[in-house]
């Protein structure tokens, strides 16, 4: 019998999320709902997933919270940060993801969920427009709010851990500025000298988890904590930082067809991806500039799994077009359409055609809860810095850029990764090679 050397679960896990939204009033909506046995959190990892553990005789397929010691759902206390005012009650009532009867029976715990003022700038995401923000403060004054929410959060709620999640809005896209990004030291200063272009607010919000141990989980695809200033933040506090952007519908179907492409030896022409969604996500993505982070997340999946270099007849110069198309009559109800020009045997062209109708916030809530149980883990298990093995969930997985590192996009290959992490942290051997 292995033996888990990470610290338990002990007491209450504060989940504090940046954003108030259809994607986390859903989350929210399902934990409390499951926890009182009216609804089951399907396609939730930890909830569901079974993992073997040894082999041989001694072969077993254990579920993650028999392996390590992952908080229960029945000790989360929820927070949120929103532009909005809407308690988590109306927010979910608003969004329109879940039938009225599925939400009242929790109304009394998500009524008392209400949101903090935001740290919020206009400029990096000009489609939203609420009330609930902080007023004339500086980056840094930001920071100093955010690190004194978190801080009477865990003293009004009794909770001992917590984990920051955004699941706010898409932000401008930020490029990563080696003179400001690249040192901890730079980014203070930065934040100091209330530099609103290089700063934006997600990064207040990362810097003030991290500096109140609180692991931090970005979300969308905003730079946040894709840069070195943030990853030695995070060594220097001893916590752990993931992202980015969930990958929730047509990631997940490229992450996981593209292999299917590429184990078969057939030759790509091209890959042409749209999306039509209706919701708030959608109508901040309608903005070309929050569009822009967007798309060179969804872009990154596919090159790193058909690679040119490694298959010069099958993947050079294949064509890759991603676009997100605002459509308010579908609400949350996002519509992914792939069309796939591949070639076989002498050249031969055939098309894949894949009409994903999914559920935005439906995929994206069990991927909330995963990720926030897993980085607990994560804080407990001693693991800071970039977590490589929540990459699963992610559609632009974190990785050292500066030192040419190339991050793993291949679906089969990031649950590897999951499974031999979750293996180790329970005292297991990691026993499955990512060929």
């Amino acid at each position: 019998m292995s033996k888990s050397n990470v610290k338990p679960a002990q007491g209450k896990l504060g989940v504090m999320v940046v954003g108030l939204g259809a994607v986390t009033s859903t989350f929210m909506t399902g934990v409390l709902m499951a926890r009182k046995g009216l609804a089951k959190p399907v396609g939730s990892m930890t909830q569901y997933d079974k993992i073997r553990v040894s082999d041989g005789k001694e072969t077993k397929y254990l579920k993650y919270n028999e392996i390590v010691p992952i908080a229960s759902l029945n000790d989360i206390v929820f927070g949120a940060w929103d532009v909005y005012p809407a308690n988590a009650y109306e927010s979910a009532i608003n969004a329109e993801v879940l039938k009225e009867k599925d939400i009242n029976p929790v109304k009394d715990e998500l009524e008392a969920i209400k949101p903090l003022k935001a740290a919020f700038d206009h400029n990096y995401a000009k489609r939203l427009d609420g009330s609930n923000i902080m007023v004339g403060k500086t980056r840094w004054e930001m920071v100093e709010q955010l690190r004194e929410d978190i801080r009477n959060f865990k003293k009004e709620n009794g909770v001992d851990r917590v984990v920051v999640l955004w699941a706010a809005s898409t932000e401008v896209y930020v490029p990563v500025d080696e003179k400001v990004h690249g040192t901890l030291a730079a980014l203070e200063a930065a934040m100091k000298a209330d530099d609103k272009e290089h700063v934006a607010p997600s990064m207040c919000y990362a810097y003030a988890a991290l500096s109140e141990s609180a692991p931090f989980i970005m979300g969308a695809p905003n730079t946040t904590v894709d840069i070195p200033a943030m990853w030695e933040l995070s060594e220097k506090t001893g916590m752990p930082i993931a992202g980015k952007d969930f990958k929730t519908g047509q990631t997940l179907v490229k992450s996981g067809f593209a292999p299917i492409i590429g184990t078969r030896c057939l030759g790509l022409s091209g890959w042409f991806s749209t999306n039509i969604l209706g919701n708030r996500d959608g109508l901040v993505l309608d903005e070309p500039a929050n569009f822009r982070t967007k798309e060179v997340s969804k872009l990154s999946t596919l090159e790193s799994i058909l690679v040119p270099e490694d298959q010069p007849d099958l993947y050079t110069d294949y064509f890759h077009k991603v676009r997100i198309n605002y459509y308010p009559p579908r609400n949350d109800n996002k519509e992914g359409w792939d069309n796939i020009d591949i070639f076989g045997w002498m050249g031969y062209p055939m098309q894949i055609k894949i009409n994903f109708l999914c559920r935005d916030s439906i995929l994206a809530a069990p991927l909330c809860l995963d990720l926030v149980l897993l980085s607990d883990l994560a804080a407990r298990a001693g693991r800071h810095g970039i977590q490589r093995f929540l990459s699963f969930f992610l559609k632009s997985p974190m990785h050292d850029y500066t030192k040419g590192e190339v991050p793993v996009n291949h679906l089969f290959q990031q649950y590897v990764m999951l499974k031999n992490a979750i293996r180790e942290m329970g005292g297991y051997e990691a026993d499955e090679k990512i060929d």
